[in-house]
């Protein structure tokens, strides 16, 4: 799934690339994705891109119009979703998504330069909004802070973690409400700089725990963000698995202390973790709602 790190990158990709140019054609290939419906689609076609934003994991690109109001064009890729550039792309008709075709939809801006929006295997989740304003899609609406913005202090993650009671940190550093743009790798790779359990309540951390949980969100995102930086976008997705720690890493050797790197899976997802780095060298069950083996 992009994360904060690879949206931000691809944000500042297509402010080198895109911003200026103009729509002139969208094809809708898979329908599901497009989440509004008024203003229709076809409204972006002869706006230019004036400007590409990020809210959290949401990419925002404006469209501009002499003697009309701006549009957003907002787009999530969830978690199989990405955002392919092409300086060549087919002014053929597009044939319906099927089983063997991840394309959701193409965006031409002309003489063959434009992007795609794809979304690999079965759980189509990648979102398109066409709206007035940004804050009028509804997962944008309820986001928290930026980790990376400069009203997310200590503090400020104090009062998050106070709000989440006996939440697990895993899963508030996951939930958009409460913190904006970590998804499941890089809670991981948090949580393994900190040196704590996923399960750890969030409630239960020291004035000290707090602020050590707050340094390992600041450099993990902001050495993944200038890793990403200046890369092309078909770049971004190798360059974030190899430079994950503990994330899809099951069974390799922790590159702290060199012991095993364990995972936990759920229904539709897993975690990683290092025993010894994390949970004092005891394995945490493999099972939903996992505890401390005793």
């Amino acid at each position: 799934m992009p994360e904060l790190p690879e949206v931000e990158a691809l944000a500042e990709f297509l402010r080198e690339e895109a911003v200026g140019r103009a729509v002139t054609r969208v094809d809708v290939v898979a329908i599901s994705a497009l989440k509004t419906f008024q203003p229709p689609i076809d409204a972006l076609v002869g706006r230019t891109i004036a400007s590409v934003g990020r809210h959290g994991k949401f990419l925002d690109l404006t469209m501009r119009q002499d003697g009309a109001e701006d549009l957003h064009f907002v787009t999530h890729l969830a978690r199989a979703g990405w955002l392919r550039w092409s300086t060549s792309l087919s002014e053929m008709p597009v044939r319906p998504r099927g089983r063997n075709n991840p394309l959701a939809l193409r965006v031409h801006l002309g003489d063959g330069v434009g992007f795609t929006l794809t979304e690999a295997g079965t759980q189509k989740r990648l979102a398109c909004y066409v709206v007035a304003r940004s804050a009028d899609v509804p997962g944008v609406a309820k986001l928290g802070p930026d980790p990376l913005g400069d009203d997310f202090t200590p503090e400020r993650l104090g009062e998050i973690l106070a709000a989440a009671g006996r939440s697990q940190l895993k899963g508030v550093l996951t939930e958009q409400g409460r913190i904006a743009g970590i998804g499941n790798a890089y809670s991981d790779e948090i949580l393994h700089a900190a040196r704590f359990s996923p399960f750890k309540p969030a409630s239960g951390l020291t004035d000290a725990e707090r602020r050590t949980l707050y340094d390992a969100i600041q450099s993990v995102l902001t050495d993944a963000a200038e890793r990403s930086r200046g890369l092309a976008a078909k770049e971004l997705k190798s360059e974030k698995k190899t430079n994950l720690a503990v994330h899809g890493r099951t069974g390799e050797a922790c590159p702290v202390c060199g012991d095993t790197v364990r995972e936990v899976s759920f229904a539709d997802s897993s975690l990683q973790y290092c025993p010894t780095c994390q949970t004092g060298g005891k394995p945490l069950a493999d099972r939903r709602l996992s505890r401390l083996l005793k």
